[in-house]
């Protein structure tokens, strides 16, 4: 059962500019330290798509949690991380794990599927949460 659907699409050279206006107060406002670790040992070529990809991702989980940046969920409430095989996935904390609990019905479990790609200039990015019995 689908619960919520979120995509965005980023400007890379957006994030650029705020990178360079801002630089480790937009980082660390943003992203969690594992994002901006990750990040940081990409090449410079790619570091930023990088960023905006996860942008993008945060945008698109807010809008399936169907709250946007509001009600308790705030962007590091909304982690990229990747599982063993290297399939990236949004690990939920603080309000944002509190909207996906309440998302959920009873006796099921949600599962965020996330989907990212860059193609210079645009970044983008797909989330579905649904759930499935527990059982």
């Amino acid at each position: 059962m689908i619960l919520g659907l979120g995509s965005d699409v980023v400007d890379i050279r957006r994030i650029a500019d705020v990178i360079e206006r801002h630089g480790a107060r937009f980082l660390e406002r943003v992203f969690t330290e594992e994002e901006r670790r990750k990040a940081e040992r990409r090449t410079e070529k790619i570091r930023v798509a990088t960023y905006a990809k996860r942008f993008a991702a945060k945008e698109a989980a807010s809008k399936a949690l169907g709250t946007g940046f509001r009600a308790g969920v705030y962007w590091r409430d909304l982690g990229v991380i990747n599982l063993s095989s290297g399939q990236p996935t949004m690990a939920m904390t603080g309000g944002a794990a509190a909207r996906l609990a309440a998302l959920t019905p009873p006796g099921m479990l949600a599962e965020v599927a996330l989907t990212m790609t860059d193609e210079f200039p645009y970044a983008q990015a797909m989330v579905i949460i649904s759930a499935r019995p527990l059982a």
